[in-house]
């Protein structure tokens, strides 16, 4: 009965909104598009949800009583947040689901204090709301997503993703390079390569964790290819610097590629040698990945969120 009160009283909530016409705000502007991405054109109906943070009306969505196989993209960038089999009903009248894919929504304090917007985390659009701790499913997380905010592609052309791990000095500098690449998903700064579980920032600037700063990239192997990214990754930073990048000292800037497979190991040293016949002293390790932890909430985004650009990260081209 507490779970039925609880989505009872949530739909009525939205129902209300719904009818008087009111928008949901999680901030006072709208969602600033960035002029450099390619946008799909939106309704006005569908401007009114992805842009000015509306709801559409529970129980009237496309995808709220929907169970075929695939995933779901957002409407205005293409970029893959769900996938079909972390979609359940919660009888909320939302599509609903207890997980996303990794890196691709991002969660913010909504205008009322209370809830937690979701948005595309790669252009801003707004998607809905998440709950917490309500029991129905055992990752206790209720995404609550408009329908009119999602596309959905079925199993036979659903889009593949691949992942790669990257050290390469402060990761603020090597996650905002890569999150400009065409094809990447997402980008998240944390550490790899140490020997505690749950390791804090400055357990990691202790120097006895053994910890390097990475990132990790998602990204779709139909646009871009793993050669490729770890080209780039060797044209970001200076992979001839030893435990260091620039002014930033210390084995957690260490230069280090973490391989998920065979094949990502044989590009990473192919390149790596390729870089020593044209006589650069690279340094760059070449380890077997192991468990990627993310870093804290106010190292990710960092130079979108503070306006800066990077100090020690400066496109070189070297191949």
């Amino acid at each position: 009965m507490r779970h039925r009160n609880i989505v009872v009283i949530a739909a009525l909530a939205f129902i209300l909104i719904a009818v008087g016409g009111l928008k949901i705000m999680s901030q006072d502007e709208p969602v600033k598009q960035d002029k450099n991405m390619k946008y799909n054109k939106l309704t006005d109906e569908e401007k009114r949800v992805i842009i000015d943070k509306g709801t559409e009306r529970p129980f009237t969505g496309k995808y709220y009583n929907f169970h075929e196989k695939g995933v779901y993209t957002c409407k205005q960038c293409g970029a893959v947040l769900f996938r079909s089999s972390d979609k359940f009903d919660s009888n909320c009248g939302w599509p609903s689901f207890d997980d996303a894919i990794p890196g691709a929504v991002k969660r913010v304090p909504d205008a009322d204090g209370l809830r937690t917007e979701i948005i595309c985390n790669n252009c801003g659009a707004h998607l809905g709301h998440v709950f917490m701790d309500e029991g129905f499913t055992a990752k206790n997380t209720r995404n609550c997503v408009n329908s009119i905010s999602l596309n959905f592609v079925p199993d036979k052309a659903e889009q593949k993703t691949d992942t790669a791990y990257f050290a390469g000095g402060c990761f603020w500098g090597v996650e905002y390079n890569f999150e400009k690449i065409d094809g990447v998903i997402s980008v998240i700064s944390g550490y790899m390569g140490g020997h505690i579980d749950n390791p804090t920032y400055e357990e990691v600037c202790s120097h006895t964790t053994g910890f390097a700063e990475t990132v990790q990239v998602i990204f779709d192997p139909s646009k871009t290819d793993y050669e490729t990214l770890a080209r780039l990754f060797f044209e970001i930073h200076d992979p001839t610097q030893m435990n260091r990048q620039g002014p930033d000292v210390g084995d957690q800037y260490r230069s280090e590629i973490f391989y998920m497979n065979d094949q990502q190991k044989a590009i990473s040293e192919k390149l790596i040698k390729i870089l020593k016949d044209k006589g650069y002293d690279v340094v760059t390790k070449v380890e077997k990945a192991g468990k990627f932890w993310k870093a804290e909430d106010y190292h990710q985004d960092y130079y979108e969120r503070t306006g800066k650009e990077p100090y020690c990260h400066i496109y070189t081209k070297r191949f």
